[in-house]
């Protein structure tokens, strides 16, 4: 487990710097949610008349006046933008950064396997993807106890396990991207999160683009259906692990074979 120890001790400042302001940020919004709370009423019929615009951000379906529906909009938002950056640049960069620095040459003379490498690669990236979740939903749900709200535990926890889901998924399909690189990708990580991102809310704007959600992990993360609804979307979460596995799958194959520069 010796590269495992090195990957979490060389992610570390990049771990604590994005757990850091996302959970920063998640606690901010909920400790001004009290100051806002009885102006969440007009703002909401404000952006009831706003059509398209509303309907991208899932708002014609949530009361901004109640935590939960601030929470899935406003925390959402931060959550979802925010754990898909750190997501994509964790995966993205895993083993193309090893040619970038120069170190792949020193790594590959011990005598480790290619798959072992990936391996232990990768389940250092989901171990800092687990521990930064479980961070800011600790310190989301400390905010919201300090504020005297009634914490509504099943939509946060759904609303927290759709993210968790969705940065799984890049986190393995940028970590397959990551084998077919030769430089960090770091550009090509946050490119694929950011396009995904409006992807989702091309789809939510418009009819025809409905088949756009099938596309993107951003579709079964809709702070409005989680809060609404009370579930996942069972079939659009299934597409998103096939996705992840297959990215998974791509890493082990390419990097097994790949000509290391």
């Amino acid at each position: 487990m010796t590269i495992f120890r090195h990957e979490l001790r060389r992610g570390r400042a990049a771990f604590l710097i994005w757990t850091a302001s996302i959970a920063g940020l998640l606690v901010l919004c909920v400790c001004l949610y009290p100051e806002m709370k009885s102006e969440m009423g007009a703002v909401g019929d404000m952006f009831a008349s706003m059509g398209s615009f509303t309907a991208a951000f899932g708002m014609d379906r949530l009361n901004m006046g109640t935590l939960t529906g601030f929470y899935a909009v406003e925390c959402g938002n931060i959550l979802g933008l925010g754990g898909a950056f750190f997501a994509a640049l964790t995966g993205v960069s895993a083993l193309a950064k090893e040619e970038r620095d120069r170190t792949a040459e020193f790594l590959l003379t011990h005598p480790v396997s290619r798959t072992r490498v990936a391996a232990e690669k990768l389940a250092a990236a989901l171990v800092q993807i687990t521990a930064m979740d479980l961070v800011i939903l600790a310190l989301s749900a400390l905010a919201m106890g300090l504020i005297g709200e009634d914490i509504p535990w099943r939509e946060v926890l759904l609303l927290h396990g759709a993210y968790y889901l969705l940065q799984l998924e890049l986190v393995c399909v940028c970590f397959g991207l990551s084998a077919f690189l030769v430089r960090g990708g770091a550009g090509t990580g946050m490119g694929l999160a950011a396009m995904l991102y409006f992807l989702n809310l091309a789809a939510n704007m418009s009819e025809r683009a409905k088949f756009l959600k099938y596309l993107t992990p951003f579709a079964y993360c809709e702070g409005a259906d989680v809060a609404a609804g009370g579930r996942l979307d069972a079939g659009l979460v299934m597409l998103g692990m096939l996705a992840a596995c297959a990215g998974a799958a791509a890493a082990f194959i390419r990097y097994h074979t790949k000509d290391i520069h």
